[in-house]
């Protein structure tokens, strides 16, 4: 297993009440797969891919990337797992303002031991994701569709093993919804592993080959297990 969770838990307060974000979730993947998790906005879903991603702190259980726990590695093992093993495309674009597409792509390859893209793979990947034309633009003079697709350029640049995407198509038009993710899918035909969380369930059920889960209240599981258990914690109340 390439990722694997184990009765991972975690809770915040909000308003005088504690909300659990993620519920006891036991979660394994493989290398290679492709995951898409579903869930509507507050289900949990990025709270778990900030967990396996080593960027929050899990209240209880673990999390294992390739054999590792990651809160048993040093900062600066974790922090240079998070950038060459993990590859993060955000809910939000997050790009620098004053970098332009290109240098926002290259950024990756200023930390970490061991930077393995380069300027010449930066350019191919931003001709993968159409705008190859827009290597010296600045984020200003980018649409948000163009920005998210440089953040998602900006995801692939180290070669990672594993690439955690937090509703990657969400301010995209249909089509280019599309070209992303055939690009997401020639990555993962060569063997790198994917966990995709969206609220979108037409993009969930129409990733061929794809294991589907669906996240609510923090309990992952698939479709009807995840209805069960809510039944059985709220029967318990």
């Amino acid at each position: 297993m390439i990722i694997e969770c184990r009765d991972l838990h975690k809770e915040y307060s909000a308003d005088n009440r504690v909300v659990t974000a993620v519920h006891n979730v036991n979660f394994s993947v493989e290398k290679g797969e492709f995951v898409v998790i579903l869930g509507h906005s507050g289900s949990g879903k990025t709270t778990l891919l900030s967990l396996i991603g080593g960027l929050t702190v899990p209240d209880r259980g673990s999390v294992f990337i390739n054999g590792i726990e990651n809160w048993q590695q040093s900062d600066e093992d974790l922090s240079d797992m998070r950038n060459c093993t993990i590859g993060f495309v955000f809910q939000f674009a997050s790009l620098i303002p004053t970098l332009t597409s290109l240098e926002n792509v290259l950024l990756p390859l200023s930390f970490g031991k061991r930077p393995r893209g380069d300027y010449q793979q930066a350019l191919e990947i931003l001709e993968l994701v159409g705008l190859k034309d827009k290597a010296n633009a600045f984020p200003s003079q980018l649409s948000g569709g163009q920005q998210r697709r440089i953040a998602i350029a900006r995801a692939f640049i180290n070669q990672p093993d594993i690439i955690l995407a937090d509703e990657p198509t969400g301010d995209l038009d249909e089509q280019t919804e599309k070209e992303i993710l055939d690009i997401f899918r020639k990555y993962n035909e060569k063997g790198m592993t994917f966990v995709v969380v969206t609220h979108n369930t037409h993009l969930a059920l129409t990733q061929k080959d794809a294991r589907v889960l669906e996240m609510r209240q923090g309990i992952l599981g698939d479709r009807i297990s995840v209805q069960e258990k809510i039944k059985d914690m709220i029967g318990a109340v």
